[in-house]
């Protein structure tokens, strides 16, 4: 029997998923388990590096797991752990930072950010995350790491500390392939007030947990565009929340299937281009999809 390419993934146990975790990961682990040897942890110790609260690590865990499950993640498909359950991860770990170099951790861009962002929690945990990366993946002898855009500079990090490493001890360690979400829309998700990224920090998700009626209030207060003032103004879609996230959840059968109007996406978005569209009839269309979407999960 042909063995299967190993693949491994995993999100850190800082609370619940939101719509970005969903589509810019868990959706591809899902659809990867029934192709690949498939890994996927809960990743307790990295959560530690920024919000190392032990009273609420045991629920976000258990929340994490169970979200997990609900998306479609079967046990009998793939193994499904928590990072700390794994010894062998922290020797690993102790290893690999011989081979890592502080000039190099200290240009990680993820570091650097949060390190500005929060001056007074610049741990070592933090400064090393990279390498403990790269102890999860390598300890597994990985093949394919499927991620979120933001994650790819680390990942370039794991494949440099292979390389080194082989150089060392000889043909040891496999150097990982990276998979990104193959829709562009999800590489990185927006949050629901139009900044770059979904963010817990940033007050601006949808968990995959929100009540129906939690997602509708949060899709009516979705950022648009600020030039469409009136219904026959012309619309604009670049930087348009709304839009965004059509782009990512809607498929043109749904499309054809809640509205009477329009077929495809692209009939809609014509419309909102040349004008005679309001952003509401839009943000009801985007409500419907994420209900249909969320609510087997839920």
């Amino acid at each position: 029997m042909e063995k299967k390419p190993i693949v491994l993934s995993g999100i850190r146990a800082t609370g619940h998923l939101h719509l970005g975790n969903y589509y810019g990961a868990l959706r591809n682990f899902v659809e990867m388990q029934n192709d690949y040897d498939c890994r996927y942890f809960i990743a307790d110790y990295h959560s530690l590096t920024t919000a190392p609260d032990p009273t609420a690590l045991n629920a976000n865990i258990r929340s994490i797991l169970a979200e997990y499950l609900a998306a479609g993640m079967d046990p009998e498909k793939c193994m499904v752990y928590v990072q700390s359950d794994v010894p062998e991860t922290c020797e690993f770990y102790t290893l690999l930072n011989m081979h890592a170099y502080l000039g190099e951790l200290e240009k990680t861009v993820a570091f650097k950010d949060k390190a500005r962002k929060n001056p007074n929690n610049v741990n070592a945990g933090l400064l090393t995350y990279p390498v403990l990366m790269a102890a999860d993946i390598l300890l597994y002898q990985t093949d394919v790491v499927p991620v979120g855009e933001d994650q790819e500079p680390m990942l370039e990090q794991c494949r440099e500390i292979v390389r080194k490493f082989n150089n060392i001890y000889g043909d040891t360690l496999v150097e990982p392939n990276i998979l990104l979400p193959d829709n562009a829309a999800c590489l990185r998700l927006p949050g629901t007030d139009g900044k770059a990224k979904m963010s817990k920090s940033l007050g601006n998700c949808i968990y995959l947990s929100d009540s129906a009626d939690e997602v509708n209030k949060k899709v009516k207060s979705m950022y648009t565009d600020p030039t469409h003032l009136q219904v026959n103004d012309p619309g604009h879609l670049e930087g348009n929340t709304v839009f965004t996230y059509l782009d990512a959840f809607a498929t043109d059968e749904m499309v054809a299937a809640m509205t009477t109007d329009y077929q495809t996406l692209q009939e809609m978005k014509d419309h909102y281009t040349r004008g005679g569209l309001g952003d509401m009839k839009c943000k009801k269309l985007l409500m419907s999809v994420l209900q249909e979407t969320l609510e087997p999960i839920r």
